[in-house]
């Protein structure tokens, strides 16, 4: 099992802070399953799946925006949607 975090407006459109899903593959797999998976919506209106397109990734503490990055042996995905200020 993948624990997955969410942060900011991705736990807003997720709807949840965190969830354990089976991990896919490659971080690409998961983006898409978790983009499937949820139907909210920001406050903006925008669904997880726009968002997801905009993030950064923790594995395990690593960042990472290699979305082919495999998922083997990973245990937290934290997902970090674009912060402002500084």
């Amino acid at each position: 099992m993948l624990d997955v975090h969410y942060f900011a407006a991705a736990r807003q459109a997720a709807g949840t802070a965190a969830e354990q899903v089976f991990a896919p593959a490659t971080l690409r797999d998961l983006v898409a399953e978790l983009g499937d998976a949820h139907a909210g919506t920001t406050a903006a209106g925008m669904p997880l799946a726009d968002v997801l397109e905009r993030c950064s990734f923790l594995l395990d503490g690593q960042g990472t925006d290699d979305l082919d990055a495999s998922l083997e042996g990973i245990s937290r995905v934290d997902v970090l949607p674009p912060f402002a200020g500084g």
